[in-house]
């Protein structure tokens, strides 16, 4: 079994076929997906929150987006902290962090709003998931200002330096690895494979997007994890059914999941 830990399978781009979508996935060895429901409006949070309500193998994890952080205020924050402090089917914060790639949204309140959810996270004892891109030095400084240390989380879809990657291990934060992984033209990442216990290394899709090669270029979906898995059982060494393995122990553990459970 695989544990697919960060999609958006609650997304506009699922609503013809989400049923489908996650039967293929569990056809494929997926047996746990994260959901992840960071929008600005509460209303697309909500519809994280109802998957995982509606699935006992889902869960959902509620935020921000950095991209979308220039327009909210205390009503967002306040919604989320509702929804992750009180809802059994949401298990963590996020995604948050800083996206400099694309400045959506200022970079100063970027660095604010990253800094209140990681804080949220550690008051409502939850796991965060950042996002960081074109931020690797302000992403550790934000974390390291906050005490990301006495915190848990992913840097999921990692594709930072080598400087991110040690600083957020030695946080104790776990690294989340999408099909970017089998890119060609991916060196950092594979050397953040390379660099990453396995018992710190989460899979994911980040679903619809980013789909793994020979699927690249088509709507990402969790049927697609298993080729990621295989891609980094190959940098590592070791057999698929290893890596399978530890990052399900790896996400049971940081999230919390048990076998089973409703989300009624």
């Amino acid at each position: 079994m695989i544990v697919d830990s960060h999609t958006h399978v609650s997304e506009g781009r699922f609503d013809e076929d989400r049923d489908a979508v996650l039967d293929r996935a569990r056809e494929a060895g997926v047996g746990a997906f994260i959901d992840i429901g960071c929008w600005p409006e509460a209303e697309r949070r909500m519809a994280s929150v109802r998957l995982a309500e509606a699935h006992e193998d889902v869960w959902s994890v509620v935020g921000v987006h950095p991209h979308d952080v220039g327009g909210i205020g205390e009503a967002e924050l306040d919604h989320v902290r509702a929804l992750a402090g009180e809802h059994p089917g949401v298990v963590g914060v996020g995604e948050t962090g800083l996206d400099f790639h694309y400045d959506h949204s200022p970079h100063d309140v970027q660095r604010i709003w990253f800094a209140r959810f990681l804080e949220l996270a550690g008051e409502l004892d939850k796991p965060c998931v950042v996002h960081s891109r074109s931020a690797d030095a302000e992403t550790e400084e934000v974390m390291r200002e906050v005490g990301a240390s006495e915190l848990r989380g992913v840097v999921h879809c990692f594709t930072g330096g080598p400087g991110l990657a040690d600083a957020a291990l030695d946080m104790g934060w776990h690294l989340g690895f999408t099909g970017i992984v089998t890119f060609k033209r991916a060196d950092n990442v594979v050397d953040a494979v390379r660099r990453c216990p396995l018992d710190r290394i989460l899979v994911e899709t980040d679903a619809p997007y980013l789909a793994p090669i020979p699927h690249r270029g088509r709507r990402n979906e969790p049927a697609y994890l298993p080729r990621t898995v295989e891609r980094i059982a190959e940098i590592k060494g070791v057999p698929a059914q290893e890596v399978a393995d530890a990052t399900t122990r790896n996400a049971r553990r940081l999230f919390g999941l048990p076998e089973g459970r409703s989300n009624a």
